[in-house]
């Protein structure tokens, strides 16, 4: 019989995962097959990709087969493929970028009417097709749109992984996972990474089953970077190794069990937010580059460079803002919270374009989703669809004194602050020059002082938005 060839993407498991169920169901010897892109980008998350595929690799292995490696153009890969092996078809996930979909319509036309092409949709809640305006337009907004997509019912139950799966024969050529050069090359800076995260669908499954005590305080505790309140789940719904629907259940099921309808309702609004960020991606192409408020286009941009630099590396002098920093580039997440704050600070007292945080993000976050990271830089910003007003503007010390009160992740991830005294933590150069020397930091020596005046910096971004305002 002729093989079908399974093309994983992201959609690295192989519990619920609907191309694989798909492929096993339709009988043909499978192949199993990873071919890396362009679209797989960054720092943090090709790291993560490469212990996803080195777990994705193993499960297969297990089962029978190895997972064959490849890299280039999907399409002249997957012919290749085909003309080598026979293989009359194939199976795989829909994506819903832009690259994604010109990669599938490419496929089509580079493989001939003998072989059978089945694209799944898998990675969201509901197809960004399906959830529209009643005069079928996209929505813009995302309350509406989370009230309708969350009317269209809940989505299907999780499938068990196939209990037996049947591999091809086949003499295909695949790269070793080394040659993918995923890992950072010497010197090597993740460690950060190895210490917080189990990648691969066990790691996935494991921070599911624990999902209830996210849902039991999340209503409560999910702005407090102090407290472990969160699933933290996002990289491993990114990579599939979990899917979204596995994720719903997992939350209502830990409702029903804890009695903790706030959490839950909460946590799945961050499900559909996921969600409609592809939604908008997928409506709206230009969503990574562009600003969606046109107007925002003649926006007075100081674009400074060591500003910037000042920002990446967690040395604003604003501790809230640091620690963020420095959390991200050690273990390659930050707190949702800290991102607001942090790009908030980038955008409005900086006055650096959302589009240099947005690239750095997508660097340096393990969970660096293009859609995502590009609706919530332009949430911030003011200037997406869901826009805050752009005068809606962070004061980065009001909000750590507000959301990490005792200064617990202030002093964890700046650790010159580790001693500072009661609330100067979050206004340490408040501090007399002898509280700084009992605190063992120095202001501008140990730990810079503030890099802008918040009060100055909010003056002039007001100052600039009535640019904006006169060229509506």
């Amino acid at each position: 019989m002729q093989p079908a060839i399974l093309w994983f993407r992201r959609n690295l498991r192989l519990r619920d995962n609907s191309a694989l169920i798909g492929a096993v169901e339709s009988d043909q010897p499978i192949i199993p097959v990873y071919i890396l892109d362009s679209l797989d980008q960054g720092g943090a998350s090709r790291w993560w990709l490469h212990h996803s595929l080195a777990d994705l690799d193993s499960a297969l292995r297990e089962s029978g087969s190895g997972l064959v490696l490849a890299a280039g153009d999907p399409a002249d890969v997957l012919a290749k493929i085909v003309q080598q092996t026979g293989a009359a078809g194939l199976y795989f996930a829909r994506r819903y970028e832009p690259r994604g979909r010109r990669d599938e319509q490419a496929i089509e036309r580079a493989l001939d009417d003998s072989v059978d092409i089945h694209g799944f949709d898998d990675s969201l809640l509901n197809h960004p097709d399906t959830v529209m305006t009643q005069g079928q337009t996209p929505f813009r907004v995302y309350t509406p749109f989370w009230r309708a997509a969350s009317k269209l019912g809940e989505p299907a139950a999780p499938q068990p992984a196939p209990a037996e799966i049947r591999f091809a024969e086949h003499s295909v050529p695949s790269l070793r996972l080394s040659d993918l050069q995923l890992l950072p090359a010497t010197p090597d800076w993740s460690q950060g990474l190895r210490d917080s995260w189990q990648p691969g669908e066990a790691g996935a499954l494991h921070r599911c089953d624990n999902i209830a005590d996210a849902v039991m305080n999340y209503a409560e505790d999910r702005d407090r970077p102090d407290v472990d309140s969160t699933s933290r789940l996002s990289p491993h719904l990114h990579f599939g190794e979990i899917s979204v629907r596995e994720a719903w259940h997992a939350i209502r099921s830990a409702e029903a069990q804890n009695h903790s309808t706030r959490g839950a309702e909460a946590l799945l609004k961050q499900l559909y937010w996921r969600d409609f960020s592809a939604y908008l991606l997928y409506h709206f192409p230009q969503l990574p580059d562009t600003p969606l408020r046109p107007e925002f286009e003649h926006f007075p941009w100081l674009d400074d460079a060591e500003l910037l630099r000042a920002w990446q590396s967690g040395r604003t002098g604003y501790p809230i803002v640091d620690a963020g920093m420095r959390q991200l580039w050690t273990t390659g997440w930050m707190h949702n919270r800290v991102r607001m704050i942090a790009a908030s600070f980038l955008i409005k007292d900086l006055m650096i374009p959302w589009q240099r945080g947005a690239a750095w993000f997508m660097d340096t976050l393990v969970d660096a989703d293009l859609a995502n990271n590009s609706a919530s830089w332009q949430w911030v910003a003011g200037c997406g669809t869901d826009a805050a007003p752009y005068f809606r503007i962070f004061n980065p010390t009001l909000q750590g004194t507000k959301f990490d009160p005792d200064g617990v992740y202030i002093r964890r991830w700046v650790p010159e602050l580790a001693q500072t005294p009661g609330g100067f933590v979050h206004e340490p150069w408040r501090m007399s020059p002898e509280a700084q020397e009992a605190a063992g930091c120095i202001i501008d020596r140990d730990y810079p002082g503030p890099i802008v005046d918040h009060g100055e910096a909010r003056a002039r971004a007001l100052e600039a938005y009535q640019v904006v305002r006169s060229t509506r």
